[in-house]
């Protein structure tokens, strides 16, 4: 069982999204919150990345930024968090997230979203961390993405084991309960050592 104290939540921060997207990210945020769960996040107060924060702050949960210096403006920036740590760059600011983290959820986002994703997701696949991983499913966003993992898994490209990694969920409580009940997979270590 995973002790989850602080959960890393990627997610877009584009606007004009449809409501469903807006109100999963809200019912993130507070079910966090009332599991006494610290979120931290990109430090937006656009997208999905403002509305996990909003209904995370709504209930009376704390909420940690972590932003580069390039996006921390006034247009991009969330100023009612509990906390917000500023860096240099992208690299430095994920680096955070991911270090800071007991556990990570990507909501439906854009390449940035993606791109966070698979970094901590391939740490674990190379035994760097032992984190539960999960994708919060709305309006079937993540489908595509799961199909191309079965399909790496198919041609050879990842090994049937790495799929364990990824936990996912329709809703937050759901999500949250595997998360909190995830074992890492045997093996993991069958990939670096190429042992069969």
């Amino acid at each position: 069982m995973a002790k989850i104290e602080i959960i890393t939540v990627f997610s877009g921060s584009a606007d004009g999204l449809k409501p469903e997207y807006y109100a999963a990210a809200r019912s993130l945020g507070a079910a966090l919150a009332g599991r006494g769960i610290a979120l931290v996040f990109g430090g937006g107060k656009t997208g999905l990345m403002g509305a996990v924060a909003d209904g995370a702050l709504a209930a009376g949960g704390e909420v940690i930024g972590v932003i580069n210096k390039g996006l921390n403006t006034p247009a991009l920036a969330h100023n009612g968090l509990t906390r917000m740590e500023v860096y240099r760059d992208l690299q430095s600011r994920k680096t955070r997230m991911l270090d800071l983290a007991d556990a990570f959820i990507t909501l439906p986002g854009g390449f940035g979203t993606f791109d966070e994703f698979f970094e901590a997701l391939t740490l674990a696949q190379i035994g760097l961390h032992s984190k539960p991983i999960g994708l919060l499913e709305v309006n079937g966003y993540f489908n595509p993405l799961l199909e191309m993992v079965e399909h790496a898994i198919q041609e050879g490209f990842v090994y049937p084991e790495h799929r364990s990694l990824i936990c996912s969920a329709e809703t937050a409580e759901d999500l949250l309960a595997q998360l909190s009940a995830y074992q890492p997979p045997e093996g993991l270590s069958r990939w670096v050592e190429r042992v069969e």
